[in-house]
């Protein structure tokens, strides 16, 4: 029996499926969640440090009586506390996201034509809040994902978030932290921790953007908070399709659709494959996998409620598919699959080959794995150096230029009723209304 269901996309319930899938993003903020939050992040921003303090005790279960005991002060981490290998790999990852990243800095432009200077400038972010999830497991290579962009943008000062039992746990975490020179840190996680970075305490600065992922929680104050400090999106849980045609292994398959469910019992793992004798390969291959799995239970839950394999007729209709979803990660695995990768308009990364599994995007191939989630990806982008900088433009006139351009200037002004607007271009032509 298959750990899940094997659909048409051009039948009934395969249609069904992909409208639920469409309006997945429905389920991103939900409202007792947000209201709750809101409660949260009001007490936080009137209290301040006392109330972050027993909002740290009561979410986050943390021992402490006063802000100070929140405040990591990241240190050289022995060496010995760290799992082997931990340390090269680690290196390995902020190799990989400098290298790519590098290739995003911009310093802007300028433009001169007859008397006029026209420049785009590029300044970043001075303080950029990161939140590092930390409920179900602990993730440097969050950190990696989110500071080592920033840093390559020029942010001056930025600040991490990531529940204290993290910290308490997790040497590799500390060590990640101290290695990329991030020298404030708050052991507080949730709605509360949002709120302290996006309106500020006595202890805590506030920030001028909220960038990382996080529960559903962090998902509802970054949305309560967005009026008065920037966020990157509003992610909902992670999700993966796969496309499979000639030439996929199914057990590879099934090992990466569990890599994904394995997140989360709301992650999205689908599978979109033109022969249905394999989804049932893939369904039976991932049942069978699963048992040997730690986090067994929550891919099990994820696959048998969130996961699918669709169906199609042909390349064309998963191209459709995959657009319609426009999903996170997108793999694309045997001959015909790889073949569309230039003609996907909609997916935050896609890991072309069955050598590149989503897997490596997390963690050493290069570009963040900071993406869009919930379809977003039909108009959002992967978290890059652009998310840490400011662009504003400056412009000048010299004064035969203004006497080229007043009375243009002037007539638009007057179409649109704006006497002042008009007056104030006409002082610069000279009396000249050609």
């Amino acid at each position: 029996m298959s750990l899940w269901s094997v659909l048409k996309a051009d039948s009934r319930r395969g249609r069904q499926l992909l409208e639920q899938l469409e309006r997945r993003g429905d389920g991103v903020l939900d409202p007792k969640i947000l209201r709750r939050a809101s409660e949260i992040t009001r007490r936080v921003r009137r209290g301040g440090d006392r109330a972050l303090v027993r909002a740290a005790r009561r979410y986050d279960g943390a021992r402490v009586a006063a802000i100070q005991e929140l405040r990591y002060l990241p240190r050289r981490i022995d060496r010995r506390r760290l799992p082997p290998g931990f340390e090269h790999a680690l290196e390995r990852a902020i190799s990989a996201v400098e290298r790519y990243h590098e290739g995003q800095q911009h310093g802007g432009f300028r433009v001169e034509d007859e008397g006029i200077l026209l420049e785009e400038r590029r300044r970043p972010l001075r303080r950029v809040g990161v939140y590092v999830p930390g409920g179900r497991a602990t993730y440097p290579s969050t950190v990696v994902m989110t500071v080592v962009p920033a840093r390559l943008a020029g942010v001056e000062e930025i600040v991490v978030a990531t529940p204290k039992a993290a910290l308490d746990r997790s040497p590799a975490l500390c060590h990640a932290l101290e290695r990329l020179g991030v020298d404030e840190v708050w052991g507080v996680g949730g709605a509360h921790a949002v709120a302290a970075m996006a309106y500020g305490t006595q202890s805590v600065e506030r920030v001028d953007k909220i960038v990382g992922p996080g529960n559903a929680w962090v998902t509802a104050a970054k949305h309560l908070v967005s009026t008065h400090v920037a966020i990157d999106a509003l992610a909902g849980p992670s999700e993966v399709v796969i496309v499979a045609t000639d030439g996929a292994d199914a057990e590879v398959v099934a090992a990466d659709l569990l890599a994904q469910a394995e997140h989360d019992p709301q992650a999205t793992a689908v599978l979109v494959t033109d022969r249905r004798s394999f989804a049932r390969q893939v369904g039976r291959a991932a049942k069978r996998r699963v048992r040997d799995l730690d986090t067994g239970r929550t891919a099990t839950v994820s696959l048998a409620t969130r996961g699918a394999a669709i169906v199609v007729r042909d390349l064309e209709e998963a191209l459709q598919v995959v657009d319609r979803i426009a999903p996170e990660h997108l793999q694309l695995v045997g001959r015909g699959a790889e073949s569309i990768a230039e003609r996907v308009r909609n997916a935050g990364a896609i890991f072309l080959g069955a050598s590149t599994p989503e897997v490596f995007g997390d963690y050493i191939a290069g570009p963040s794995h900071v993406l869009p989630t919930a379809g977003t990806a039909r108009f959002s982008s992967a978290l890059g150096v652009e998310d840490f900088v400011r662009r504003s433009h400056l412009v000048r006139f010299s004064s035969a230029a203004a006497r080229r351009y007043a009375a243009p200037a002037a007539k638009l002004a007057d179409i649109e009723g704006l006497p002042a607007h008009a007056a104030a271009a006409r002082l610069r032509g000279g009396g000249d209304e050609a």
